[in-house]
């Protein structure tokens, strides 16, 4: 099983950005979401999304970013608006199956002011 994250870049603040996590050697699992971890900070949960749906968000970036995922294409994602330099991080793809976790490599998103 791979995840494998990308779509990040360099974006002004204010704008938006799309990143994408594509699963091979698996159908999409039932529990998926998006970290961050900027410099010097710990890891941090953005998003995490269910296979029907479900979604919760860290407060930070609520009404913001939407994640979402399709089914056929076998990928996760995280659409961000409104982007803020605090959002400058490496975004990773998860997921989790009874018990095991799943991690893409990151993508890294940087926001300049």
């Amino acid at each position: 099983v791979q995840l494998q994250a990308s779509g990040g870049g360099l974006v002004q603040a204010g704008g938006s950005l799309r990143v994408s996590c594509a699963v091979s050697g698996s159908s999409l699992f039932n529990a998926m979401g998006w970290y961050r971890q900027a410099p010097g900070k710990q890891r941090e949960l953005v998003a995490a999304i269910t296979s029907g749906g479900m979604t919760n968000y860290a407060d930070s970036v609520k009404g913001r970013f939407t994640a979402s995922r399709d089914n056929a294409k076998n990928t996760m994602y995280l659409q961000m608006n409104s982007l803020r330099p605090e959002d400058t991080a490496v975004y990773y793809c998860a997921a989790e199956d009874y018990g095991l976790e799943y991690w893409g490599q990151g993508t890294l998103v940087t926001v300049s002011s």
